[in-house]
């Protein structure tokens, strides 16, 4: 089973991600991951991405594609994959759709998480997250409160506002997502394959709709 999930920054699709790869037993791909493991490898793609990185530079869509096609054509993902924040726009979107050609594999279903905007404001601006990298959980200071004010009920590290997380950055994420991504909801209904999900719910109720959707047993 290929899926890949959709939706903007603070529509808990990263959660969604995590919890469906732990019950299907499918590798969670997402970009940054991706990245940050090519690097660490020094594969030819990562000190590829490397350069650019070391430069302030986004990393070009050719080299993205080329870190997906390795990964993608490794053994274990014969059983399937879920990505999570590729593509981010139109041109990537038809370059996965000729990688995935050239792989003899197709997407079975995209995942659309669909939710307010002014939500998704409120969700992000109240993220406090744990520094640990080792721990690194993420709390709410409104709906995930921690036990203590701003120290990690696992590690009892000093919680952090992250910078992407401030309300002027929450704002040009959300305008970016909406001006690049957000085109690919239409680009995917029209291949058939786009199901729409409110993610304006717990988490527990998004996943049973998520297994209903890919008509897997809870």
């Amino acid at each position: 089973m290929q899926v890949l999930f959709l939706g903007a920054p603070g529509s808990g699709k990263g959660t969604q991600c995590k919890k469906l790869s732990a019950k299907l037993g499918l590798a969670h791909l997402s970009s940054g991951d991706l990245l940050r493991a090519a690097i660490r490898e020094n594969t030819a793609t990562g000190l590829k991405a490397k350069e650019f990185m070391d430069k302030g530079l986004l990393v070009p869509d050719p080299v993205l594609i080329d870190m997906f096609r390795e990964a993608l054509s490794m053994p274990a993902l014969k059983k399937g994959f879920i990505l999570d924040g590729f593509p981010r726009n139109l041109a990537q979107a038809e370059s996965l759709d000729k990688l995935l050609d050239e792989l003899d594999m197709k997407l079975n279903a995209v995942i659309d998480m669909e939710i307010d905007t002014s939500l998704l404001e409120e969700r992000l601006v109240g993220r406090r997250s744990c520094p640990n990298k080792v721990c690194n959980n993420v709390f709410h200071v409104k709906f995930a409160p921690p036990k203590e004010a701003d120290v990690c009920d696992y590690c009892q590290s000093q919680l952090v506002h992250r910078s992407d997380d401030k309300v002027e950055v929450v704002s040009s994420r959300l305008e970016t997502y909406k001006r690049e991504t957000e085109p690919l909801i239409g680009f995917y209904k029209g291949k058939g394959v786009l199901q729409s999900l409110n993610a304006d719910d717990t988490p527990e109720h998004i996943f049973e709709q998520i297994l209903k959707v890919l008509q897997v047993s809870v």
